[in-house]
């Protein structure tokens, strides 16, 4: 216990820190030490007295850097990723496809050409013939729904 309250193994403890920022980059490391730092201030001006206070000066420390620097972080070096449509229903709408195999009339399943690849497809009930283009609705299932292109 009495290691705990030396301030030259905090001084060190900060220095090993700091320095294994090094080799261990992302700014945890340097946080630590810096609150290592902290601590041995502390000791040294008898502020801090047992391990207790020692422990949880130096871990409030540590999580207040962590917040600030990552504060500080994003607002010196902003972001440049997005966040782009992941709902697929939505890039199938409205898309002009190509009828390959007759749909309807009815629930008769055909086939169109999306994306470069054959799809099932089903028609708003009426009939739409094979090598008329057609308009995406939405997608149920693995089917495309479909209806005809209105010029």
């Amino acid at each position: 216990m009495e290691i705990l309250l030396s301030f030259e193994t905090w001084i060190v403890l900060a220095i090993l820190l700091a320095s294994a920022e090094i080799f261990v980059p992302g700014g945890i490391l340097l946080n630590l030490g810096i609150a290592s730092l902290i601590v041995a201030i502390g000791i040294k001006t008898a502020l801090l007295t047992n391990g207790v206070a020692i422990f949880t000066t130096w871990f409030i420390s540590a999580t207040f850097l962590l917040f600030i620097g990552y504060y500080f972080t994003n607002k010196l070096f902003p972001s440049k990723q997005r966040v782009d449509n992941t709902d697929e229903e939505l890039d199938v709408f409205g898309h002009e496809v190509v009828v390959t195999e007759t749909i309807g009339p009815g629930q008769h399943k055909g086939r169109v050409e999306f994306q470069g690849t054959s799809w099932t497809a089903l028609g708003d009930g009426s009939t739409i013939s094979q090598g008329t283009k057609a308009v995406v609705i939405c997608k149920e299932n693995i089917s495309l729904v479909v209806e005809p292109k209105t010029n």
